[in-house]
């Protein structure tokens, strides 16, 4: 979902104060029924880009240090409210949703490798995977956990698939940036035991 292009501004209305900034943004991005860029922010707001950002990092400290139910989530250069993901459990309750509704192994599988990879083709997460992987990856897309979000400019164009918001969401995550680090590659060592023998 895009946000509609935003109207004239209106010469009347003043910058906003950079103190009731962070309250000011929480209310846009409450009424935002998509995430916004930061540019977006700014020009709303009528300040700069620098002090958007000084404020979104305020409210996102608020948030998560008072033990709210909501959270700040980023993704490049968009942001979004979601709610925290250890209250997920009681909003599938009253939303009625199916908890049930997990994804395969296989899946998750696809799904790392894009988170960890991104952006990257189907034939490169084939290769890693070892296995063909497009029902998995129309399985994920409809899920709207995976998007492609360009083409690789080489023979065939391929697509490049990349992470959304909706699996920042699905996972509890505020930003790519809280993705688990990944083990260290393990090189034999001279003297070691050797696994051909």
């Amino acid at each position: 979902m895009t946000l509609p292009e935003p109207a004239l501004p209106s010469p009347d209305l003043p910058a906003a104060d950079p103190a009731t900034l962070p309250g000011l943004l929480e209310t846009l991005l409450f009424v935002s029924p998509a995430p916004v860029s930061v540019a977006r922010l700014a020009e709303a707001c009528g300040t700069g880009t620098a002090n958007i950002e000084s404020a979104l990092a305020d409210l996102s400290r608020s948030l998560s240090e008072a033990g709210r139910g909501i959270r700040m989530q980023r993704k490049d250069d968009r942001v979004s409210l979601t709610s925290a993901p250890e209250h997920a459990p009681y909003v599938e309750r009253l939303l009625g949703l199916d908890p049930s509704a997990r994804l395969s192994n296989a899946a998750l599988e696809a799904l790392a490798v894009i988170a960890y990879r991104q952006p990257i083709t189907r034939t490169d997460i084939e290769a890693i995977r070892g296995v063909n992987c497009d029902g998995v990856l129309r399985t994920l897309i409809a899920r709207e956990l995976v998007e492609a979000t360009g083409r690789l400019e080489q023979a065939g164009r391929p697509y490049l698939y990349c992470t959304t918001f909706q699996f920042l969401q699905y996972f509890g995550l505020n930003s790519l940036t809280e993705l688990p680090a990944l083990p260290e590659a393990s090189t034999p060592t001279p003297g070691g035991p050797n696994l051909l023998d």
